[in-house]
């Protein structure tokens, strides 16, 4: 059976049991389509909490930005980890205590303000459009491997799938499907990571194997790793190689961000009971975990891999040839991969070979001017493709590399799910319910839903089509927009009774505008006469990267709040009680919501 084959069945399976679940869990009310009927276990919550976090970002970007860039990008497990520390002790219990739907009914009643109501939907929206876009690149490149179509046509069927189960489903369907999803794609995570672990270390636990022996070398892995890409002109591994100030902001941006990001917060409004909250989250960090503590293992394995299997002897200018990679089945991944267009390499200087190095290094600059190398060969390799094209360069069984098609779309397809659901009941419940038509059926506003759904799946398809990065960057983004805007009016919002309505529109407002217009002059989006395209590279506007500027438009949004609420009308009485009310001990107990 070939490859193509194995991949489809795999795939195929899993499809078909998500939409099973999907029509099984079929929402029948608004309850269900937006907290499935409040009625989900801790262990349950937390399982599908982790798969709806474990994006296409973390399943398929993440371990390749952690391998090209090594010690630097440890921010993102660090971060992200950190999110949700926040959310378990600050916001999570809180919240459902509250007793809403969605995270813009809490800030409108909170606030008690329509306007802070609907500013709320436009930083909700924008943030997970921004991340949803990420996870539909996610699926492109997933379904574009493992199917052998561009990935375009990938994004396309991927988007169907998600309209296949989300659409119908509702927060009941997609959380059964997300328990299923978090099986599936774990699975398909740590199993590659063992086989590679085992064929470098002899060590079967891959977090372990990052610290043990390569044995082909007898060097300490890392160590081993620092001695080949320095040989090709690139940084050491292990060594920090940034700038500390964004290394600590884009670290503070993951962590807010993440306690503020509505498809996440959504998922504690499915549970019983307050207490349950909690546990949720931390059931949710120990599911989280099992693969974060994988994933700088397989960067750091897959750079290895990778670096090795395009300078195999070392520094003698021996590299991979033209004809190996034409006749060898040990590299026929390099030829499926090529299709998708995420791989690409060019013989520029006509010897035969596919030289790999660093061409911005003076080092191989100097080299490479003596051997007759024209620069890097290696013309074009998609951080996104590595750890779903890991198990083929290690030569892996062709069942392992089918299940692990399987788990970078069930990656994918979880959290894409998520953050629709999030954008359409932003849409239904508080546009449509909460401001247009206050009087609207239930049977009317679940249609409005699953049509706003709909909407919202094809808008992100089409902006995924062309992604401002990888997978990870994109979603880095979306992070930042949530830090600036949701997660400073939550916190006043639960542990500060001097914040009144004026304050908490102003504060999201600035915190939001003040980030996209930073993001968007970084990133070349304004037209600026006399100046090129402002980079992260090259950045005009100050040492503070896009990326990382959502921790400083947090800090816009509290004290723009604090401002405007000292000067303008107190907060009323009955709301400063509301707000006690939210906090006391016994709703932590294990009390019901009102």
């Amino acid at each position: 059976m070939d490859q193509t084959t194995i991949n489809i069945i795999f795939v195929g399976l899993s499809f078909a049991l998500y939409i099973g679940i999907a029509i099984w869990a079929r929402a029948g009310t608004t309850s269900d389509f937006y907290a499935a009927g409040r009625g989900v276990h801790p262990v349950t919550n937390g399982m599908a909490t982790a798969a709806d976090w474990m994006s296409a970002a973390s399943f398929i970007s993440m371990a390749g930005l952690i391998a090209f860039t090594g010690y630097d990008n440890s921010t993102y497990l660090m971060g992200w980890t950190g999110g949700y520390v926040l959310l378990a002790l600050l916001l999570a219990p809180y919240l459902r205590k509250f007793g809403k739907y969605t995270v813009s009914e809490f800030i409108g009643d909170r606030f008690y303000s329509p306007t802070a109501r609907l500013v709320a939907v436009i930083c909700l929206i924008i943030a997970s459009i921004t991340y949803v876009i990420g996870q539909m690149t996610g699926v492109g490149v997933a379904f574009g491997r493992f199917l052998e179509v561009d990935s375009t046509t990938g994004l396309l069927i991927g988007a169907v799938v998600v309209f296949a189960y989300a659409v119908f489903g509702g927060m009941k369907g997609v959380t059964y499907t997300q328990v299923a999803q978090y099986v599936v794609l774990i699975t398909a995570y740590t199993i590659p990571a063992i086989f590679i672990s085992l064929q470098l270390t002899g060590n079967p636990i891959p977090a372990f194997g990052l610290f043990g022996e390569d044995q082909s070398s007898g060097e300490p892995l890392l160590a081993r790793l620092d001695q080949v890409v320095t040989d090709l002109g690139f940084n050491e591994y292990t060594a920090h190689n940034g700038d500390t100030l964004n290394m600590v902001l884009f670290t503070l941006s993951l962590m807010i961000g993440t306690a503020g990001l509505p498809h996440v917060i959504m998922r504690f409004f499915t549970v019983p009971r307050v207490s349950d909250a909690r546990w949720s989250a931390g059931w949710a960090l120990v599911f989280i975990a099992l693969l974060y503590l994988t994933a700088p293992a397989v960067g750091a394995m897959a750079r290895l891999n990778i670096t090795e299997l395009f300078w195999p002897n070392g520094t003698d200018g021996e590299a991979v040839a033209l004809e190996t990679i034409q006749n060898d089945e040990a590299y026929d991944w390099m030829g499926t991969w090529q299709q998708t267009g995420l791989l690409g390499w060019e013989d520029k200087n006509d010897d035969g070979r596919i030289q790999y190095y660093n061409a911005d290094s003076e080092a191989m600059q100097e080299r490479a001017s003596e051997a007759g190398w024209e620069g890097n060969e290696l013309t074009n390799f998609n951080n996104d493709i590595l750890v779903l094209a890991n198990p083929e360069i290690a030569n892996l069984p062709g069942w392992v590399i089918g299940l692990v098609a399987a788990g970078g779309v069930a990656a994918a397809l979880s959290t894409a799910a998520g953050l629709l659901l999030a954008i359409s009941s932003a849409v239904s419940h508080d546009l449509i319910k909460g401001r247009i038509k206050p009087d609207i059926s239930e049977k009317g506003e679940l249609l409005s839903a699953r049509i706003a759904m709909a909407v919202s799946i094809c808008v992100a398809t089409y902006l995924g089509l062309n992604p401002p990065g990888f997978a990870a960057q994109t979603v880095a983004l979306a992070f930042g927009i949530a830090a600036a805007s949701i997660f400073p009016v939550l916190m006043m919002g639960i542990f500060s009774t001097t914040i009144n309505n004026r304050g908490a529109v102003a504060g999201m407002l600035a915190g939001l505008i003040v980030t996209l217009i930073y993001i968007f002059l970084h990133k070349g989006w304004f037209f600026i006469p006399d100046t090129n395209s402002f980079t992260d590279d090259n950045p005009l506007l100050g040492p503070i990267k896009s990326t990382s500027f959502g921790a400083v438009g947090a800090l816009v949004n509290f004290v723009t709040a604090y401002i405007v609420a000292s000067r303008t009308k107190p907060v009323p009485q009955d709301i400063k009680d509301l707000v006690e009310s939210v906090r006391v001990p016994r709703g932590a107990a294990g009390a019901q919501s009102h």
